[in-house]
């Protein structure tokens, strides 16, 4: 991973984008590499949070235990995205449990160096909240969809978000290789394996898309996102 493959990544996270070169150079000087094999866990929910992560390639998804045992994924996270930020504002445990979907690299930093990082920058502290509102609305908006959308519409809803971030325009439609088990495609969505599949299966019969393991051709896009509203 070359520094500036990695410059490159801290000014497309949109925390970052709003410092001056310099600056971005003196936070990369501040971060450290950190890199996870599939099915590796970065942190658990309830362990105590003291760094954010930026990830460069890979995915890592995000995941919630219920009370009662069940699992549900919140997000799945790509390149230039930004984990473990809320406990910079709100120090206490993970929220989540972290964990790699694919062969992951990424920027680490310690809450402590960042803080002080950005007494001297307000302008960051302003856009980092700016930032962080607009992943509150998106969750916000994911649990009125949780509520009022039904499943083939959630389905398709996902696979748009996941071609949003992994996805590759190709003269067939667009191929999304989102790494992600039958079972935790359903978790991403809120669903049961088995409904979720259902919804699949009516998307491929219609000709919408075509599943290719752990990856999904889309092919009749504004179909998906008709049925998505």
């Amino acid at each position: 991973m070359g520094p500036e493959v990695e410059q490159n990544v801290i000014g497309s996270v949109p925390l970052f984008d709003a410092l001056d070169e310099q600056d971005q150079s003196e936070l990369r000087s501040l971060m450290s590499e950190a890199t996870l094999r599939r099915g590796e866990t970065l942190f658990n929910e309830g362990d105590p949070g003291d760094r954010l992560y930026i990830l460069v390639d890979g995915k890592v998804k995000l995941g919630h235990t219920a009370a009662d045992g069940r699992e549900n994924l919140l997000a799945v996270l790509g390149p230039g995205e930004l984990l473990g930020e809320l406990t910079l504002f709100d120090p206490g445990p993970r929220s989540t449990t972290a964990t790699a979907v694919a062969p992951t690299k990424m920027l680490t930093l310690e809450h402590a160096a960042l803080m002080s990082f950005l007494e001297t920058r307000p302008e960051l502290a302003k856009h980092m909240l700016r930032a962080l509102a607009q992943r509150l609305r998106r969750t916000n908006e994911s649990l009125a969809d949780l509520v009022f959308s039904d499943v083939p519409g959630r389905v398709a809803k996902a696979l748009l978000d996941l071609a949003d971030r992994f996805g590759r325009s190709t003269d067939q439609g667009i191929h999304v290789p989102h790494d992600l088990t039958q079972e935790e495609l359903a978790q991403l969505v809120g669903a049961s394996r088995e409904t979720v599949n259902k919804s699949l299966a009516e998307f491929v019969s219609r000709g919408w898309i075509r599943l290719e393991g752990r990856a999904v051709l889309l092919i009749e896009v504004d179909r998906l996102r008709r049925r998505a509203r």
